[in-house]
């Protein structure tokens, strides 16, 4: 991919449509453009369901995600997103959780999402941000690492809670308030031990080429705006408005595919490459 295009700021603000009136690195910005990113740019394994594993340089994200009607999955997004936050002032740690949803326990899961704690300059707390997780349980906005304490925005609600661990650091678990069942469903699992970039390179090679990846067997494409959240997996396209009601029906083939990623994900698929 392109070697000649670095991050650039503005660039990426005009890519989500982030307006505020001052760049300054306050909490403020920090949940404007963290909502803004997740409504703009969708998630996606195209790459990965080709065999291949994305490239995390900020250079080739800019050309993929900002200046192409792509979007990525959570390694993508996140390195980008902190690529952003830097630019604006923030202090950013890379974190690796496990994501839990429907798994009997959470040392059944490796640790394979990558998430975000940022600072925010005088404040005391650090925050999650997470623009990369994509599902409809996702954070819309940055909330602040404490726990038990329920936060709302763009009609989601979350909180984080500790969970029983025998390691030295606390584990924390996300948890999104699911309307459907009137319960709290745990997103995933992390500590606040640091990543590096190069622990997420071996990763992000793992699950991109892996023929046991979920993201190596069939599409996995989402999108959220105002309205709704907007699923394909495989053949089943799933919206969830913003009421909570879930519709469901099968995509019937190629041309429909690649008609709704156009359409309704904002996505041009490589050509030649089979979606379903």
């Amino acid at each position: 991919m392109s070697e000649s295009i670095p991050f650039d700021l503005d660039v990426y603000l005009r890519r989500i449509g982030w307006e505020g009136e001052r760049r300054r690195a306050d909490a403020a910005t920090l949940r404007g453009v963290h909502l803004a990113h997740m409504r703009a740019i969708p998630f996606e394994n195209l790459d990965a369901l080709r065999g291949m594993a994305p490239s995390l340089d900020p250079a080739d994200l800019m050309a993929k995600l900002v200046h192409s009607r792509r979007g990525g999955y959570c390694y993508e997004h996140n390195t980008l997103f902190t690529c952003a936050l830097e630019a604006l002032g923030f202090r950013v740690t890379l974190l690796c959780a496990r994501v839990v949803v429907g798994a009997d326990s959470i040392a059944s899961r490796p640790r394979t999402h990558m998430a975000l704690r940022a600072e925010v300059p005088g404040e005391p707390r650090p925050y999650l941000a997470d623009v990369g997780y994509g599902t409809v349980g996702a954070l819309p906005e940055p909330v602040p690492l404490v726990a038990d304490v329920e936060f709302a925005a763009a009609g989601r609600r979350h909180r984080l809670v500790h969970a029983p661990h025998d390691g030295p650091l606390e584990m924390w678990l996300l948890q999104a308030h699911d309307a459907g069942k009137g319960d709290w469903v745990s997103q995933y699992a992390f500590t606040l031990e640091p990543f590096e970039k190069p622990d997420f390179d071996v990763i992000n090679w793992h699950i991109a080429t892996h023929p046991r990846s979920p993201f190596t067997q069939r599409s996995y494409v989402q999108h959220t705006d105002t309205t709704r959240h907007l699923l394909l997996d495989g053949r089943l396209l799933t919206r969830t408005g913003s009421d909570g009601t879930v519709t469901e029906r099968e995509v019937t083939g190629e041309a429909e595919a690649r008609r709704l990623l156009e359409e309704e994900f904002g996505i041009t698929a490589p050509e030649g490459m089979t979606l379903l």
